[in-house]
């Protein structure tokens, strides 16, 4: 099983600052697939793996995480930084200028939507699933006391401290805000057994969480972006909003970026981290979407 998930090539790609590790697979149209949160490219294996067939897909560690080093220290990330680092790979990936599409979760969702409205000619499809923007919220000071909350407490007692704290905020409920519609269906957990690669991911992910409890989360999730710019790129925009995340912080926003900004709203399996999941189930999902020639960007 680890050898059919391993990449068909990895590569370096020097950025102002950086250097971005990448793997790719498959051959056809560029499918370039963001993390979130301290995942780096293993997060994506399985559904790499299963998209290969019909697209190149490339997954990368964002910079600063496990194997994209940053020359230097790691200081505060910005989005627009990661935003460039990703349309440096696409062109890097694909300069014949062929048509891309991008995904991205959580965080990796709200990179992908600043590439949206910095490079949208370069973009077919842009899927942004469940995007932790606080400025979409009902109350977005709450998000930003939550979010802050979470650093504070990662600084005064570590990791462990941190994602209780993230946990308990996002668990709580969103009164004021309309609930995502449910499904009559729920997807069933796949049984699958970790491989020795997926292990070693689980390992650097984790080493990869005080660099995102530092520097990425409250920055990230305080992203505002152009609204106008935003909208003139709507028809390429497709939200993700997990089955299962009902009215959890980081699925709020969804239904509201969807409205403002014209895209599509797709019901994806699982909660925020379904691509994990479920990655058959998702990966079937985002494949049905990228071809779907009647939505956004068709």
């Amino acid at each position: 099983m680890a050898d059919h998930m391993a990449p068909d090539r990895t590569g370096h790609l020097e950025v102002p600052g950086a250097t971005l590790y990448h793997e790719v697979r498959g051959e056809g149209p560029l499918l370039l697939l963001l993390p979130g949160g301290s995942a780096d490219a293993g997060i994506y294996d399985r559904m790499a793996a299963r998209l290969a067939d019909r697209w190149t897909v490339a997954t990368l560690d964002p910079r600063g995480y496990s194997r994209s080093l940053i020359d230097g220290g790691t200081g505060e990330q910005r989005v627009a930084v990661q935003s460039e680092d990703a349309y440096r790979l696409i062109e890097s990936l694909a300069p014949d200028g062929g048509p891309v599409s991008v995904f991205g979760a959580s965080s990796g969702a709200i990179v992908a939507l600043d590439l949206l409205v910095r490079h949208p000619e370069r973009l077919h499809r842009v899927v942004a699933h469940e995007p932790p923007l606080v400025e979409l919220l009902p109350d977005p000071e709450r998000g930003r006391r939550l979010f802050a909350s979470v650093r504070d407490s990662f600084r005064a007692e570590g990791v462990a401290a941190a994602l209780a704290t993230m946990t308990e905020g996002l668990m709580a409920s969103a009164p004021s805000s309309p609930p995502v519609r449910e499904t009559a269906a729920r997807t069933e957990t796949e049984p699958v057994e970790q491989t020795v690669r997926e292990a070693e991911a689980v390992q650097r992910m984790h080493a990869n969480l005080p660099v995102f409890l530092e520097h990425v989360l409250c920055s990230f999730s305080g992203h505002a972006l152009d609204p106008e710019a935003l909208a003139r790129g709507g028809r390429k925009l497709v939200v993700g909003v997990g089955e299962e995340s009902g009215t959890l912080l980081t699925a709020v926003p969804g239904p509201r970026l969807a409205d403002r900004a014209g895209g599509g709203l797709v019901e994806f399996p699982g909660g925020h981290t379904g691509s994990s999941e479920h990655p058959e189930a998702f990966a079937a999902r985002l494949r049905s979407v990228l071809l779907d020639r009647t939505g956004p960007g068709a």
